[in-house]
C-alpha cells in the first residue's frame, strides 16, 4: 500500500510515480471472489465502477507517525477520494440523483443535485473534519483548470461526503490539505481501483474489521440491455457480530479482537451506470443499495451516516442552457435487472473492501485487524458456502 504526504515536488512527476505504485498494488492484493466468496451476477472487466465507460477515480492516502495522540501532529491516517463520472477532462454534467438510509453524516451539494437532477464535477469522499477544506479545494481545481459551468459562470456546489476516522487518524488535526484533493482529482485513472486502506479510506473500520475502500460491478445480460452498474463504497459501518458475507454469519464466527462493540460507523456508496435514466429513476437506484448494505447485515443504527448518490453517463449534453434537449430513458417497467445489480455490486463491494484492507495501528496505539483471509474461507467452508 503506498503511504505519503504530499511535498514539495513536481506535481507531475509526483502523480505518474504514485499512480504507477497504487496502480500495481491493486493489480497485485486479492479480492473477494479470490478468497472463493461467491457472489451473484456478472462482473465487468475491472470488477469496478470503472467499468462503467468514462469513470475514473483517484485517492491521496495519507500514513505517518505512531502512538499517542498529539492534537495538530498525528498520528495521521486518512485521506481523500474523488469519483469523476466523465473524467477529469470532460465538462459535462450527468443525471443523478441522491438517497439517505440513516442521516448522521454530510454529503454537501444535494440540495441543487435534488432539485436539477444535475451532477455537476466529480463526488468526493474524505474524513469528518475535511470536508469543509475539500469542498473548497475542488472549486479551486476546477477555477485553475480554466472551467466554468455550462452557462458560463464560476460556480459550483461540489458534493462530498464523509465518514469518521477518529478511532484510528486525528482527525481534529485537520491533515487533509488542498494539494492532497488535487492529487486525487489530477492522478485519477479508468482501469482497476485501489481497495482497502487508501484515500478517504484509509482510516476507516467496518464491522469492526479494518474497512475502507471497495468497488464492484455488474454487466447485465443482452436481453436486459447490456448495460453496466458500478459501485464504489467507503465503508465505516457495523457491528461485528451483525456481519454476513455470502449469507455466513462470518462476525460471530470471528469475534476475536473487536473494535467498538456498537454500530458508530457510516457508509458512503457511490452507484454508476451507464443505463439512459433520469433523477426520479436514479433515486430508485441509489435507494436499492440499501438491500446490498442489508445483504452484509448493516442494520443503519442510529450513529451511522448511511449516504448513496447515483448517476448516469447516459445522455451527453443534457445540460446544456440553449434549445430543446432530445433525451433517452429506459421505461420503468426495464429497470428491475438493473436494481438487482446495484444490490449484488453493492454487496460485493463492501467485502471487497474488507479483504483488500490490512490491519492498521493508529492513535494511542488502537489496532484494528484485517478480516483475516484464512479464517474467512474457514468459516464459509464449514457452512459449504466456499465456492469451487
Amino acid at each position: 500500500m503506498m503511504q505519503f504526504r504530499i511535498l514539495s515536488f513536481p506535481t507531475v512527476l509526483l502523480c505518474a510515480l504514485l499512480c504507477a505504485a497504487t496502480l500495481s498494488s491493486a493489480q497485485a492484493k486479492p479480492r473477494a471472489r479470490d478468497l472463493g466468496v461467491p457472489f451473484d451476477g456478472t462482473p465487468g472487466a475491472n470488477n469496478a465502477i470503472t467499468d462503467v465507460k468514462g469513470v475514473e477515480v483517484g485517492h491521496t492516502t495519507l500514513i505517518s507517525g505512531s502512538g499517542k495522540l498529539k492534537v495538530g501532529e498525528g498520528p495521521v491516517r486518512t485521506g481523500v477520494t474523488a469519483i469523476l463520472p466523465r473524467g477529469k477532462d470532460a465538462n459535462d454534467s450527468v443525471f443523478g440523483a441522491w438517497f439517505t438510509l440513516n442521516g448522521n453524516g454530510e454529503m454537501t451539494g444535494t440540495t441543487w443535485l435534488e432539485d436539477s437532477g444535475f451532477l455537476n464535477g466529480p463526488i468526493m469522499i474524505t474524513n469528518t473534519h475535511s470536508v469543509g477544506v475539500v469542498r473548497d479545494a475542488v472549486i479551486a481545481w476546477k477555477v485553475k483548470r480554466g472551467e466554468t459551468d455550462m452557462e458560463g459562470y464560476w460556480w459550483s456546489l461540489p458534493v462530498v461526503a464523509e465518514t469518521w476516522d477518529g478511532y484510528l487518524n486525528d482527525i481534529n488535526g485537520f491533515h487533509v490539505k488542498p494539494e492532497h484533493v488535487f492529487h486525487a482529482l489530477d492522478s485519477a485513472h479508468a482501469g482497476p481501483v485501489e481497495e482497502g486502506n487508501v484515500g478517504g479510506g484509509t482510516g476507516m473500520v467496518c464491522n469492526e474489521f479494518k474497512g475502507g475502500i471497495g468497488t464492484s460491478s455488474r454487466v447485465l445480460d443482452a436481453k436486459a440491455g447490456g448495460y453496466t452498474v458500478g459501485v464504489l463504497v467507503q465503508c465505516n459501518y457495523g457491528q461485528r457480530d451483525q456481519l454476513r458475507i455470502a449469507g455466513v454469519p462470518v462476525g460471530k464466527e470471528i469475534p476475536e479482537h473487536p473494535a467498538y462493540g456498537e454500530d458508530v460507523g457510516s457508509i458512503i456508496i457511490v452507484v454508476a451506470t451507464d443505463a439512459p435514466l433520469i433523477p426520479t429513476q436514479l433515486r430508485r437506484l441509489a435507494r436499492k443499495a440499501s438491500l446490498g448494505l442489508g445483504r452484509d447485515g448493516s442494520y443503519s443504527g442510529n450513529d451511522s451516516g448511511d449516504i448513496f448518490v447515483a448517476f448516469s453517463t447516459a445522455n451527453p449534453g443534457a445540460a446544456s442552457t440553449k434549445g430543446v434537449r432530445d433525451l433517452k430513458m429506459l421505461p420503468n417497467d426495464s429497470l428491475d435487472p438493473l436494481f438487482l445489480a446495484t444490490v449484488q455490486a453493492t454487496e460485493e463491494a463492501v467485502v471487497n473492501a474488507m479483504v483488500a484492507a490490512e490491519t492498521m495501528t493508529g492513535i494511542d496505539n488502537h489496532t484494528v485487524i484485517a478480516l483475516p483471509h484464512d479464517r474467512l474461507q474457514e468459516v464459509l467452508k464449514k457452512y459449504n458456502r466456499l465456492a469451487k
